[in-house]
């Protein structure tokens, strides 16, 4: 399974920006999606969760009110609409997925996947 985020980049504070992660490989279900952030000598943090219909979020407090998760299951794909970003919004960003593979008698339990990364920078 690969998870391939895009949508990063330099945004001025206020701005807004839109993060995809898209999954692909033998998966049979995508389970719970979240969206992470991290920045150097931090821990990576939780950013956003969605449960596997879509129909239950979570958000860390810093970005209740801002930013917004969503899911298209029909193309294994996530989504961070982040707006009234802010300087400390800057990190490098990570989807996660939980991910059931593989089909018939090769069905493998949920394992956890991550993306790449991506970077988002917000100017003052």
């Amino acid at each position: 399974v690969q998870l391939v985020e895009s949508g990063g980049g330099l945004v001025q504070a206020g701005g807004s920006l839109r993060l995809s992660c898209v999954a692909s490989g033998s998966i049979f279900s995508i389970n719970a999606m979240g969206w992470y952030r991290q920045v150097p000598g931090k821990q990576r943090e939780l950013v956003a969760g969605i449960s596997s219909g879509g129909g239950s979020t979570n958000y860390a407090d810093s970005v209740k009110g801002r930013f917004t998760m969503s899911r298209d299951n029909t193309k294994n794909t996530m989504y961070l609409q982040m707006n009234s970003l802010k300087p400390e919004d800057t990190a490098v960003y990570y989807c996660n997925a939980v991910v059931t593979t593989g089909w018939g008698l090769d069905r493998r339990p949920p394992g956890s996947f991550w993306g790449q990364g991506t970077q988002v920078t917000v100017s003052s």
